[in-house]
């Protein structure tokens, strides 16, 4: 029903879209090449094709959610029966409509070498995980941009800078180049050793566009944000994405991401603040422009590919111990990664796998193997492997439900790479990090914090005051405040004032306000308190006819200016001041950045590699004559490298000491061989806040 623009075998690599197959603009609904014809309900009134993505407006029209969103840019109606219609008023059809165009019948867009037909739910994994015409022009896309063994051997390619270089191999991307490297930017992650040099290859990042679709227009994504041109990171980075939420689900987005567009609106050179209002806008569909890192662009050949045929039943099985690793299945030196192949007897036996997720880390488990199944009999796969990818698709970061719909649409073959434990070696301690310790650091909730000595400025640009209120009330008068955080919560932030009611003496005082930190109540200290034992605190010092109640308030440069710039102070407003039925109010992260040094709770991370591999992260902060002395924040963490498979450490991350020694007063020059010096193993104590949710 559909004809493609253009011949799919006539295209690139680049210019060929990863789900459809053919070739179409970024701005453009996918193409199908349909074998039946499509019932008038189910087809879209604007672009006349199959409904993608299906929206229903609530005058009872369907359309494809890119046609209307496109068509809303320039009209405000809808377009059969022109009532006025704005996209946040749409919602996506039912799961029934979408199940019947799924199980539309569709033809292999590369039907000169494959004739195969599907439903067109099914032809994304069929590109990627069957068809040997897609897999070729991936396959020569990545040989073309490989450089040779000769060249890798070699230590240096041709176009590497010379021996004056000391940060190693040149940053490629298949996005735009970046510009200038930022003041201050140190990239620990790229540098090797000048003795018995590794392979050497390039950084590759790529640009991609996201698109998260949300029932109710006001759901969270789930993410978790750091950065911001008013900050040392300068661009807006993803922290954390929250396990069950819908950017997890979604499965694009990980962690090290940084956003560029939100729905068209540029955030790359914003503050903090107003980035998080445009995330927050209430939509049902959010379209993220990201700036991706996919590691090192050293690979080595899949041996699926080149393996010889394997009877039912069977597997073929290749162990690696890390050393230099591949982009898809790295690991720090205590892990060995494992690819298995499983062989069923056809296509819809089952392996016999159960995979859970773990709350420490994220990822893909196996928890058990059914005695009699196909893994059980192969006997390659363990129980506790972590899942890296399976057939190719990248589940470092994925689900349990995720893993098993692309088992469920494989053929016979189902490739899998896993990471597996070492034993721990015996060793009498370590650094303080607590006692007889997995190398997975089994169940380390606690991640063992404590209140940091390292005394520090703040950030240039932000500051803390401290406020008194002194009360003469009732003794059973309420102060009218709730409150959040405390020592026992999983970030270890203080205990932050979350509201102010109406009905308390403080909220007629005005002083206190949302957001302040709780430093004492009549004399108690509260600044390193579980919650409960702040609320007993509270309630108990409450009910004296007197309270002195001290506060902190971080403080940011250039607020009210942000305020006089954005187009919406409401959405601004609303960040600081929340609704009175909101009841999960977080302060933002640049909030938690100026508070005083003596308020931090700081943690050792213990990075440990056999190798001249890098550490896999990249560090902006340092003295500048422009800014003066500046923390070390973690703007990057390299997939595929031994922070990134360590899991402990975030974007955002302020770097306070090195082995024990403090990183105050250091610059680029004297920290960078300090990372330098440390051959297998380096500790570095980290002060951690959580980053802004949306």
């Amino acid at each position: 029903m559909t004809e493609a623009k253009a011949s799919s075998t006539s295209l690139t690599w680049a210019q060929v879209c990863k789900e459809c197959g053919q070739g179409h603009g970024g701005q453009e609904n996918h193409l199908y090449e349909y074998q039946d014809e499509v019932d008038d309900e189910l087809v879209c009134h604007i672009c006349l094709q199959p409904l993608l993505r299906p929206m229903d407006t609530p005058c009872g029209h369907t359309y494809c959610f890119q046609c209307l969103s496109s068509f809303l840019r320039e009209q405000d109606f809808c377009p059969v029966d022109r009532q006025r219609l704005q996209l946040h008023q749409c919602r996506a059809s039912s799961l029934l409509v979408r199940n019947l165009l799924d199980k539309l019948t569709v033809l292999c867009p590369y039907h000169s070498e494959c004739q195969q037909q599907m439903q067109r739910c099914e032809l994304q994994p069929h590109l990627h995980n069957r068809c040997s015409a897609f897999r070729r022009m991936r396959e020569e896309a990545e040989r073309r941009k490989r450089p040779s063994w000769n060249e890798l051997k070699g230590g240096r390619s041709e176009g590497e800078p010379g021996s004056d270089s000391k940060l190693g191999p040149t940053l490629s991307r298949t996005a735009t180049p970046r510009g200038a490297a930022d003041p201050g930017l140190v990239n620990p992650a790229f540098e090797e050793s000048e003795d018995e040099a590794p392979l050497r290859c390039s950084l590759v990042a790529e640009a991609n566009v996201v698109e998260i679709f949300r029932e109710d227009p006001e759901d969270e994504l789930g993410v978790r944000i750091v950065g911001g041109k008013d900050t040392p990171l300068g661009n807006i980075v993803i922290q954390e994405i929250l396990r069950d939420s819908l950017a997890a689900r979604d499965g694009k987005l990980a962690p090290g991401d940084h956003i560029l567009e939100v729905n068209d609106v540029s955030v790359a050179c914003v503050p903090h603040r107003r980035a998080i209002a445009v995330l927050r806008r209430p939509c049902s569909m959010t379209r993220l422009t990201v700036m991706q890192e996919k590691g090192f662009s050293t690979r080595n050949p899949r041996p699926e590919h080149h393996s010889p045929p394997t009877a039912p039943n069977s597997s073929s099985t290749t162990t690696t111990t890390i050393t230099s690793p591949p982009p898809h299945c790295p690991a720090p030196s205590a892990s060995t990664v494992i690819q298995v192949t499983l062989v069923k007897r056809e296509r819809t036996e089952p392996l016999g796998i159960k995979l859970i997720r773990k709350s420490e880390e994220p990822g893909v488990f196996i928890l058990d193997l059914l005695a009699g199944g196909v893994a059980a009999k192969d006997g390659k796969l363990r129980n506790s492997d972590k899942v890296l990818a399976i057939n190719g698709h990248d589940l470092r970061h994925g689900t349990p439900e995720s893993a098993a719909q692309i088992i469920q649409a494989s053929e016979v073959r189902v490739n899998f790479v896993v990471m597996r434990q070492a034993e721990p070696p015996e060793e009498g301690g370590t650094s303080g990090e607590g006692q007889g310790r997995g190398a997975r650091r089994a169940p380390e909730l606690q991640y063992f914090r404590r209140r940091s000595t390292y005394v520090k400025e703040p950030p240039g640009g932000f500051s803390s005051q401290e406020k008194t209120v002194s009360l003469k009330k009732e003794p059973r008068l309420s102060l009218g405040i709730t409150i959040a955080g405390g020592r026992d919560c999983r970030s270890r932030v203080p205990v932050y004032i979350t509201s102010v009611q109406p009905v308390g003496c403080l909220h007629r005082d005005g002083t206190i306000k949302t957001g302040d930190v709780l430093l004492s109540i009549n004399g108690v200290d509260l600044t390193q308190l579980t919650y409960s034992e702040a609320v007993s605190v509270l309630k108990a010092q409450a009910a004296q006819s007197a309270v002195v109640l001290r506060v902190v308030q971080t403080l940011t440069e250039g607020e009210e200016e942000d305020e006089g710039e954005a187009g919406n102070k409401e959405e601004l407003e609303t960040l600081d001041n929340p609704r009175e039925d909101d009841i999960n109010w977080t302060p933002l992260w640049t909030r938690w950045l100026g508070l005083p040094s003596h308020m931090h709770w700081c943690r050792d991370i213990v990075l440990q590699k056999t190798n001249n591999e890098s550490w896999g992260f990249s560090i902006v902060g340092g003295y500048e004559e422009s800014h003066g002395q500046q923390p070390f924040f973690i703007k990057t963490i390299v997939p595929g490298t031994p922070a990134h498979f360590d899991g402990r450490l975030k974007c955002g991350d302020e770097i306070v000491a090195v082995n024990g020694a403090t990183t105050v007063g250091m610059n680029n020059s004297s920290l960078i061989p300090l990372l330098k010096l440390q051959k297998n193993k380096v500790t570095l104590t980290v002060v951690s806040w959580p980053g802004s949710l949306v």
